[in-house]
């Protein structure tokens, strides 16, 4: 599998002159890969034409005139830069399929990374103002990003708003929350030819990335076309920020090309000016997430919720939300007396091997017959997509998990502004900042032990009442992301006029 790769390697370190030949080395293995139908896509003489067209006057830049670094010089560059870093990817992607039996075990990963060829159709605009495209990895992004896209689209410039997503969940929860507000595409592997497909596609006015996305041949067609790009509630962890400082030469001029970055923190801003972008172009905006948790519960979807599942709501619930392996088993070992539990795992590819280690499981996809669950039941397994928040609702206390272990924590902000009293565990590094403003307000309680303070909470109701409402109080304080934000897009627009 890896040969096809090494050779195209070898013919560009050897500077023969022959770059066809290593190209089509490259998009060969990735037909292959592709089963046939073209994973990387076709780079054939009609697709190359194509993209040329799109890179005219309707891509950023006039037909025939000099583009940025517009020598012919540049322009070779560009095009050895865009090879080079076509058979990096195509190497990491071979080392990706061949480790996780991509192509013989997963049909339904092939054809997932199928649909990331850049080939996104039509996408008619729907106002006359500047396009801009919204991207978020995942679900958490993606849900981060809905209140900057109802603030965009809300303002009298009346934007044209598009929303991509990396993965398949991310895709179709985006489908889910922006139904009539923007399409929605799935954002392409990292190919040069995929990118301009995509970006010739949708001709966007402005990138807002959220978090963190940085994928270097996006970034360059972006320059090439002036479209500037810019880091929404931008996020660089410890273990990101020592990959990239170790990578900087490489990386620096992806961080120095960016229009704009809002930082959650000033350490993430401060992280991110380490590694190459503006500071006058880089602030502390906040993170949208503390705008996104403000939503208000579907009391009658929850009650069916319950009905369905055959919760008992005259007994206490705790529900988990998000959690990891090794949590599950120990939090309903330690569950108190009385007490039901909802286990809510983060990755649905472990739900059929929580529900093979938890004896007695009920699970919300396996209704028995009549009311689908014998009297009596305590655990319950949500087995669900789109379903956390209506159990949240319901519970008399919630855990946030993959925080008992290293595994990086969960956003607790969807129990606390639902006014369900909350507890994490110690190891909460992704949520940081958010986790320390919730439990210095009072409002998040922090512990190795959740089950004991989830007692405590049900022996003290008071005690629950006063960490819930600490938790909205400060979930409103740090509201407003969203509003500066946009502010920000729209500045960098006007640059761009």
């Amino acid at each position: 599998m890896r040969r096809p790769v090494a050779t195209a390697a070898r013919r560009w370190r050897r500077g023969r002159a022959d770059r066809a030949a290593a190209r089509e080395s490259l998009a060969g293995f990735g037909r292959r890969l592709g089963g046939g139908g073209g994973l990387l896509g076709r780079h054939d003489a009609r697709s190359g034409r194509r993209d040329r067209a799109e890179e005219g006057a309707e891509g950023g830049c006039e037909a025939g005139a000099a583009r940025p670094g517009g020598s012919s010089a540049g322009g070779w560059r560009s095009r050895t830069g865009g090879a080079l870093r076509d058979a990096a990817l195509a190497a990491a992607l071979a080392g990706y399929a061949a480790k996780r039996r991509l192509l013989s075990s997963s049909p339904r990963r092939a054809a997932a990374l199928r649909e990331r060829d850049g080939a996104v159709g039509e996408t008619p605009r729907r106002t006359p103002g500047p396009r801009i495209l919204l991207h978020g990895v995942s679900v958490g992004e993606v849900d981060a990003l809905v209140p900057l896209a109802r603030r965009l689209a809300a303002a009298p410039e009346r934007p044209d708003l598009v929303v991509s997503a990396t993965t398949a969940t991310g895709f179709a929860r985006a489908q889910e929350l922006y139904a009539g507000l923007a399409p929605v595409v799935r954002f392409p592997l990292d190919f040069t030819w995929m990118v301009r497909r995509f970006l010739g596609a949708l001709r966007p006015d402005l990138v807002l990335l959220g978090e963190l996305e940085l994928w270097p041949s996006f970034l360059a067609e972006c320059r090439r076309r002036g479209v500037p790009v810019g880091v929404v509630s931008g996020r660089l962890s410890e273990r990101s920020f020592r990959f990239y400082r170790r990578a900087r030469p490489l990386v620096r001029r992806m961080f120095a090309g960016l229009t704009m970055a809002s930082a959650q923190t000033a350490l993430y801003r401060d992280r991110f000016v380490a590694l190459g972008a503006a500071p006058e172009r880089t602030v502390v905006g906040g993170s949208l997430k503390w705008d996104a948790a403000l939503r208000k519960p579907d009391g009658e979807a929850a009650e069916a919720l319950a009905r369905d599942m055959g919760i008992d709501r005259e007994r206490p619930l705790v529900v988990a939300g998000s959690t990891g392996p090794g949590e599950e088993e120990a939090l309903a070992r330690e569950l108190p007396v009385g007490c039901q539990l909802v286990l809510a795992p983060r990755s649905q590819d472990r739900w059929d091997a929580v529900a093979a280690r938890i004896p007695g499981v009920v699970r919300r996809s396996r209704p028995r017959e009549g009311r689908g669950v014998a009297a009596g039941a305590r655990l319950f397994l949500l087995d669900t997509i789109g379903e956390l928040s209506l159990a949240y609702s319901l519970a008399d206390a919630a855990f946030v998990g993959r925080s008992l272990g290293p595994m990086g924590g969960s956003n607790p902000l969807e129990p606390v502004a639902l006014g369900t009293p909350s507890v994490t565990g110690p190891h909460y590094e992704n949520f940081e900042d958010i986790v320390e403003r919730l439990a210095a307000a009072g409002g998040l309680a922090v512990s190795s032990e959740p089950m004991t303070v989830v007692a405590r909470w049900l022996a003290d109701p008071a005690d629950a009442r006063r960490t819930a409402n600490a938790g909205r109080l400060a979930l409103e304080r740090n509201r407003g992301a969203a509003e500066r934000t946009a502010r920000m897009a729209f500045a960098a627009l006007a640059e761009r006029v």
